[in-house]
């Protein structure tokens, strides 16, 4: 995820995310969610029956990202509690709700409930404002950061915790972000070729390659160093994996090829326009979806 604050015209924010997953499990693509959330705007995982997300924006312009924390082992990936809960509890909000992100965040913490959940890191706000950031993986008593708190700021969040400046996808993404908006703004682009050139820096890929048949785990050491990740691991696994928690079972893809899923781009107006677009690059199925046969473009603007 990279947020840069500001575009050196018009566009107050950006937000840029790329959703890498295992390739068989199912999501949706992004669209209006049904009553009585319909004023979100989002992709869902199908996989867990919340049907949480892991990026959604809504029309009274709350905006929220969720990135894992990259565990050691798959089996710690899964939590008692579905992260797309703690995303989803923030979204779903009554859109005439007075609850600010800050009093989400401070709830979140002081009730313990992502401890339940899987490592993650939630980042929470408005469009037009700060982004708060709460990780279940932080140390005690650590202060909230907030972003996107001025003009000319752009912010990489990753499966790691934030303010880990190790990563080398975190800081290259930055000055690629950065590089893209003042090329674009000195070409004078379209808003459709911006995107684009976004699109173009979330497909920056410098990921090792290993042998042939590697699987995931031998590729996890290397996924910090590079933005895009291609389809990599063993393209004859895929057997769903049932986790039960109580009473409770969970179909889980945590086997077979994992990379980049999904791309989106999400443009912010001074005015309260919103620019909404989303790329799927593979299906459920792990095929690769031809470039454009995937997009989903939505515009609304903010509700005050």
């Amino acid at each position: 995820m990279y947020i840069p604050h500001t575009h050196p015209t018009h566009i107050n924010e950006s937000l840029l995310t790329c959703a890498q997953e295992y390739l068989r499990r199912p999501t949706s693509a992004a669209d209006w969610w049904a009553e009585p959330n319909s004023h979100v705007l989002g992709s869902r995982d199908l996989a867990r029956e919340v049907h949480g997300t892991w990026m959604g924006v809504t029309k009274q312009g709350r905006l929220a990202v969720l990135t894992n924390y990259r565990e050691n082992t798959p089996e710690t990936v899964v939590g008692l509690r579905s992260r797309g809960s703690i995303i989803n509890g923030f979204l779903v909000l009554p859109p005439d709700s007075p609850m600010t992100a800050q009093q989400y965040i401070e709830e979140l913490v002081a009730g313990g409930e992502g401890q339940a959940a899987g490592g993650f890191s939630l980042a929470c706000g408005d469009v037009m404002g700060p982004l708060g950031i709460v990780s279940n993986r932080a140390s005690a008593g650590d202060e909230i950061p907030w972003v996107a708190t001025g003009r000319n700021q752009t912010v990489g969040l990753s499966n790691t915790a934030f303010g880990d400046r190790s990563w080398p996808k975190i800081l290259e993404g930055e000055r690629l972000v950065k590089e893209a908006l003042q090329k674009s703004y000195s070409k004078q682009e379209s808003e459709s070729e911006l995107i684009e050139r976004l699109l173009g820096v979330l497909s920056t890929d410098t990921l090792p390659r290993l042998h042939d048949r590697a699987t995931l785990e031998e590729y996890i050491p290397f996924l910090s160093e590079s933005i895009f990740i291609p389809a990599v691991g063993d393209p004859d696994e895929g057997v769903d994996v049932v986790v039960s928690h109580g009473a409770e079972a969970h179909t889980l893809y945590l086997k077979g090829m994992y990379g980049t899923q999904k791309q989106t781009v999400i443009l912010v107006e001074e005015s309260g326009r919103v620019k909404f677009f989303e790329r799927t690059l593979y299906g459920d199925d792990t095929r690769k979806i031809p470039v454009g046969e995937g997009d989903r473009e939505f515009e609304f603007v903010v509700e005050r």
